[in-house]
């Protein structure tokens, strides 16, 4: 993958909110301290597929977080479909058939591909109550194993797990991590986490957070604060 040329790029704000209206006033409110947002079930739901154009026709990157996982005719068409509105990443399942169908569908526009290897909400207990044998770091292991023989552009994965990943995928592809908690921050539901300083030292291309900088009450402040870090 080409260098970062913006230390900003590597923060993905989480535009984890209700409307589109939100969304827009958390954006106009960050300013030029972010430069990447990522839209999730919630927002997409709520008509949010509507604001990537927007974003990307204002020089803004976006990540698609839509976790796809379905018949491999229907991921095909679905991110066919998808990489027309513009956005930078979409996530799918790391499932084999799943990830080689989006392959297919991203088409030559610049969409990338991200395979979600194991949820950061997870942990051992976790895997074991959905009936995995193996223990998460051999089962995100496996999985960014089969994504890059699949043609997949990067991995979404734990920080805790990147420098095991990053031996599995080799250098030429990403790593992007939810789970980012600037120090004393709550943890909410994640459970395999790290700082954004300790997740660029291990090697994570991009970090994505949401309620630190969402549910500041400067989140313009808190988005310079982690790029800063990062840097």
């Amino acid at each position: 993958m080409p260098a970062l040329t913006d230390p900003r790029d590597r923060l993905i704000v989480a535009l984890d909110v209700a409307t589109v209206a939100e969304a827009e006033g958390l954006v106009e409110r960050i300013g030029d301290a972010a430069t990447f947002y990522k839209i999730g079930y919630r927002l997409a739901y709520a008509g949010g597929l509507a604001l990537v154009p927007r974003l990307a026709a204002a020089g803004l990157k976006v990540f698609l977080d839509l976790k796809l996982h379905d018949i491999g005719n229907t991921v095909e068409e679905g991110v066919r479909a998808l990489a027309d509105l513009g956005p930078t990443f979409l996530t799918v399942h790391a499932y084999p058939q799943t990830m080689r169908a989006a392959v297919r569908g991203r088409g030559t526009g610049g969409l990338q591909i991200l395979a979600v290897t194991v949820l950061t909400s997870y942990d051992a207990a976790d895997a074991r109550d959905a009936g995995y044998a193996l223990s998460v770091p051999d089962l995100v292991a496996q999985r960014a194993r089969q994504a890059a023989e699949a043609g997949i552009d990067g991995i979404v994965c734990s920080a805790v797990e990147a420098e095991s990943v990053r031996g599995v995928i080799g250098p030429d592809r990403l790593i992007v991590t939810p789970g980012i908690r600037p120090a004393g921050s709550a943890l909410g539901d994640q459970k395999r986490v790290m700082t954004p300083g300790e997740a660029r030292r291990a090697g994570i291309d991009h970090v994505v957070v949401g309620r630190p900088i969402t549910g500041a009450a400067d989140p313009r402040a808190v988005a310079h604060a982690i790029v800063a870090e990062m840097a």
